[in-house]
């Protein structure tokens, strides 16, 4: 419940735009920010695929996964590969070895994961192709992270976080980072639903920059 109270302190005193204008001026913005910063976002995606063929050129340069969206619904989301080619037929294997409570996956020194890997999970870079799920409707710039595994296996408080496009980034990304436990997720999940505003999603980008480039 820390991250919770700590997360409390990004909540903007003032909220600036909720409501039906809210939902259309966020999709407008989404889709904004994402063909600005194209030029920059394009060369580096580029650089990123070069990298992850040149240390492992088996498998495809992007991580095609079923994630759960809005309502419940499954989409494909995009990410950077970042571990070896074989990865989900070694999981099964280093099963015990999981530290965080069911549904979560999570290995210490995971050894599926490659070099270039590595850089990417702690700058997030490999998120990067997400802005095409930002493009395409099935996520937003902010919002709940879309989980992997199905909204049966959500309880029915938790299913409140499926209320909403899923996000880049979300309150959970700046308060708390990977340590948390799914249950921990959610709770800062529902606060940003409850709080979300044009000034609160603005707030949380500006504050997932440093929190990637620190790579906590």
């Amino acid at each position: 419940m820390t991250e919770t109270v700590a997360a409390r302190s990004f909540l903007p005193r003032f909220k600036v735009l909720t409501g039906k204008p809210y939902a259309a001026i966020k999709r407008g913005l989404d889709l904004a920010l994402v063909l600005v910063t194209a030029p920059i976002t394009l060369p580096l995606m580029l650089l990123v695929a070069l990298a992850i063929k040149l240390e492992d050129p088996r498998g495809s340069v992007l991580f095609f996964q079923q994630r759960t969206g809005i309502g419940g619904r499954r989409f494909t989301m995009f990410k950077f590969r970042t571990m070896v080619a074989d990865a989900e037929k070694l999981k099964t294997e280093l099963a015990r070895q999981n530290k965080l409570a069911w549904p979560d996956f999570k290995v210490v020194n995971d050894p599926r994961i490659t070099r270039v890997g590595k850089i990417l999970r702690k700058t997030s870079l490999d998120e990067i192709p997400q802005l095409i799920n930002v493009l395409l409707g099935d996520m937003s710039l902010v919002g709940p992270r879309p989980t992997s595994f199905k909204p049966d296996t959500y309880k029915l408080w938790q299913s409140a976080r499926l209320e909403v496009r899923p996000g880049l980034t979300g309150l959970w990304q700046i308060a708390g980072r990977g340590h948390l436990e799914f249950e921990e997720r959610v709770r800062l999940d529902i606060l940003y639903i409850r709080n979300r505003s044009l000034m609160l999603d603005i707030m949380i980008m500006l504050f997932t920059i440093p929190a990637a480039l620190k790579g906590a």
